[in-house]
């Protein structure tokens, strides 16, 4: 039986010798300060147990993680319907691409890259004025968590708003289409601050506990979503929750997993763990490279990969 303990304090130690650490995302001028020699990393066992060693309690941008939760809610809000407006397929692009929108009409290819979580931020929005849909998507985050202090970090916000102007394009492309109901600069507000809530990795390791445990908030707690959506959830994660490179990250590590420009990944072991790892230096794909080094060694040492039995 795998030491959890002394793995994840032999995992930061092993990371924190590591000359190449990646790039950090320059293009959101608040992420291009952070050191690239951080590295936390949290995991949080079936049976309630936190193991955390390096940075796990400094926050960080989530970015892109934000876009499990906000997925989660859109189901929860209009169930399978939302499966008209995106689809459930790896791009095979980058995150920000808008290459597929014209031939496939406006709709996205997934949930999660850029596009995807545009419709989902449209849905999630629901004629509401956007601070009411960032408040319910944060309320929803901080009881995932068991944590009120999860917040906005509005300077990362307000920089996202100013630089997004991909995000900008994407948003209007799919307006032209009728794929994006609402105005896109309301859309564009809800994702820009979703994707500025700031978490450490024990924060974000509890709040994606429902994953982990069929759907349940903890492992006998109230039913967050089905088993069959918790499960369907997961599937996304393992093949578009690394953009272009999901396909090697399934390959490396083998679990459910969902990174973010901000150096974050949440990776799920169904039924034994969620793990939280930061690292904000990025390989060439967007995604964390030393996060995505622990994580391999993480499966590799307990097994936990969702193709074999360990």
């Amino acid at each position: 039986m795998t030491d959890i303990a002394r793995l994840v304090a032999d995992i930061a130690d092993e990371m924190a010798a590591l000359p190449e650490r990646g790039e950090v995302a320059t293009y959101i001028p608040p992420l291009a300060a952070i050191d690239p020699r951080h590295f936390g990393l949290c995991i949080v066992t079936a049976d309630g147990t936190v193991h955390m060693a390096g940075d796990a309690l400094e926050p960080f941008s989530i970015q892109s993680i934000s876009k499990v939760f906000a997925l989660t809610q859109a189901l929860g809000k209009v169930g399978e319907a939302l499966w008209n407006r995106i689809g459930r397929e790896p791009s095979g692009t980058a995150f920000n691409s808008i290459v597929q929108l014209e031939r496939e009409q406006g709709i996205p290819r997934n949930p999660f890259i850029n596009a995807g979580a545009l419709v989902v931020a449209d849905v999630n929005l629901g004629g509401h004025e956007p601070r009411v849909a960032i408040g319910e998507l944060l309320r929803f985050v901080r009881y995932l968590a068991d944590d009120d202090t999860i917040a906005i970090d509005e300077a990362v916000a307000r920089a996202e708003q100013a630089t997004g102007f991909r995000n900008i394009a994407l948003a209007n492309y799919m307006k032209a289409f009728g794929n994006i109901r609402h105005a896109p600069e309301l859309t564009l507000g809800v994702y820009f601050h979703q994707c500025a809530i700031a978490m450490n990795c024990r924060q974000l390791a509890m709040a994606g506990r429902f994953l982990m445990h069929g759907g349940r908030h903890g492992r006998a707690g109230a039913r967050v979503v089905s088993a069959l959506r918790a499960r369907r959830i997961n599937a996304l994660m393992l093949t578009c929750g690394h953009y272009d490179a999901s396909g090697d990250f399934a390959f490396r590590v083998g679990l459910p997993g969902k990174s973010g420009v901000g150096g974050g990944i949440l990776a799920i072991a169904p039924g034994r763990a969620s793990i939280a790892v930061w690292s904000p230096g990025l390989n060439t794909s967007g995604n964390s490279k030393i996060g995505t080094l622990a994580l391999e060694r993480v499966a590799e040492a307990t097994g936990w990969s969702v193709f074999g039995a360990g």
